[in-house]
């Protein structure tokens, strides 16, 4: 991999945020972090591409009181880029927002483990599907 991936960890809590960003730098990817949805937002509508987002959809200062709207709002700018939803289940469990989400890992216990695996797989995957594509950045796609 000559280029690290960078991914955005969005948490309210500080400490999950710096827990995951050592976590996640471990694995050898640059990470960005944000902890609140105008932040998200910035890092997501900024001129540095991310290849995923790891996203609590409890973040304070949205700018919108609809917790899903900012998972709404990446979807719409950038549909390529890989989203994961990281909350817990009972908040979230049969929220019709949910389903178009590129994956869902529940907060407890030993999650991180399972959070590693599946962002991996989803940017081993999208690495791939970006290979086969040879002009522009489909990290970063201009919206028409």
């Amino acid at each position: 991999m000559d280029k690290a991936f960078t991914i955005l960890i969005a948490d309210r809590n500080r400490n999950v945020r710096e827990f995951l960003r050592r976590e996640m730098m471990a694995e050898g990817y640059e990470v960005r972090l944000a902890k609140n949805g105008q932040e998200v937002l910035r890092w997501v509508y900024g001129p540095e591409p991310l290849d995923l987002v790891i996203l609590d959809l409890d973040l304070p200062d949205s700018a919108d009181s609809n917790e899903t709207a900012i998972l709404e709002k990446i979807e719409d700018r950038i549909p390529t880029l890989p989203v994961v939803v990281h909350t817990f289940l009972s908040d979230y469990a049969h929220h019709p927002a949910l389903l178009s989400t590129t994956a869902f890992v529940e907060k407890k216990g030993n999650s991180v483990e399972r959070l590693k695996k599946v962002v991996s797989g989803l940017l081993r995957k999208s690495n791939f599907r970006r290979s086969s594509i040879s002009n522009g950045d489909p990290r970063h796609p201009a919206k028409g």
